[in-house]
C-alpha cells in the first residue's frame, strides 16, 4: 500500500497570516492534531501542532527553561522563541522545517521517516503542491486493511532457504539450529538461547509463503550449559 491509498484528503490548511486562536479552534473543530501552512498555489511552507500552541503566556502554559539551557542558547534562539510564543500568527509559531512525501510513497517509508523525524504525520505532496496528509492513524487504518497476498506455490527447498535467510537475520544461533521441510510442513530442531528467539523462528515461518504447519522441536538451552560451552 501506498501513500495515496491511506492518506486524508482534502488536508484542513491555514495560511501564514491565519491568527494563532483560530488556528487552535480549528484543530479542536475538526478533531486534528497538526494543520499545514500552505501559499494560494498549494505549497507547504510550514505546519503548527498541538506542541507549537503549548509554551504561550497568554494561555498560561509558558515554562522557562533551566538555567543551564539558558546558558547554552544565543541571543537569536532567544528572540526566536519570543516570537514562538507571543506571536498571533502561523507565520510566527510553525515549523518551517516540514517533512514530506510523495503519493507513491510505500506504508513502511513513511513510517520510518515518522520515526526518523519524530513527527507523528507527514504532508503528501504532488509535483511540490500539497495533496493529502498521512497520520499515524492513517497507517493503522492501511494496517488493519492490508490482506496478504495469495501464497504462490514453493517448492520446499525454496521455503527451506527463505527460512534459513530470515532466521540468521533474526540471529538465532544457525550452527544449532536445523529447518527441515516436506510437504510445505516444517520442523525445527535444535538448541536456542531463550523464548525470545523461538518467537522469532515462529514470525520466520509465518512470514514465509508456502508454509503449511510449524513444528517447532526447539529446546532452550540452560544457562549453566551455555556457560561451560563458552556462551555458544
Amino acid at each position: 500500500m501506498q501513500a495515496k491509498d491511506v492518506m486524508t484528503t482534502p488536508v484542513v490548511t491555514v495560511t501564514l497570516d491565519t491568527p494563532v486562536a483560530t488556528i487552535a479552534k480549528r484543530l479542536i473543530k475538526r478533531r486534528i492534531s497538526a494543520v499545514p501552512v500552505a501559499e494560494a498555489d498549494g505549497q507547504v511552507v510550514g505546519i503548527v501542532s498541538e506542541g507549537d500552541l503549548m509554551n504561550r503566556p497568554d494561555a498560561g502554559t509558558q515554562h522557562r527553561r533551566s538555567w543551564w539551557l539558558e546558558f547554552l542558547i544565543g541571543p537569536e534562539d532567544r528572540a526566536r522563541d519570543y516570537v514562538r510564543a507571543h506571536g498571533g500568527r502561523a507565520r510566527d509559531v510553525m515549523a518551517r522545517k516540514v517533512v514530506t512525501v510523495t503519493e507513491d510513497a510505500p506504508l513502511a517509508d513513511i513510517a520510518a521517516t515518522l520515526e526518523k523525524h519524530r513527527v507523528k504525520r507527514v504532508p503528501v505532496v504532488r509535483k511540490g503542491k500539497l495533496v493529502g496528509i498521512v497520520s499515524r492513524a492513517n497507517l493503522l487504518q492501511g494496517l488493519a486493511a492490508w490482506r496478504p497476498k495469495a501464497a504462490s506455490v514453493q517448492t520446499d527447498r525454496k521455503i527451506r532457504e527463505a527460512l534459513l535467510a530470515a532466521m540468521k537475520q533474526a540471529d538465532l544461533p544457525m550452527h544449532l539450529v536445523n529447518v527441515v521441510v516436506s510437504g510445505g510442513f516444517v520442523r525445527i530442531y535444535g538448541s536456542i538461547d531463550t523464548e525470545v528467539q523461538r518467537q522469532a523462528a515462529r514470525v520466520a515461518v509465518e512470514n514465509t509463503a508456502g508454509v503449511k504447519a510449524l513444528e517447532d522441536n526447539l529446546v532452550i538451552m540452560p544457562e549453566l550449559v551455555r556457560a561451560a560451552y563458552g556462551g555458544v
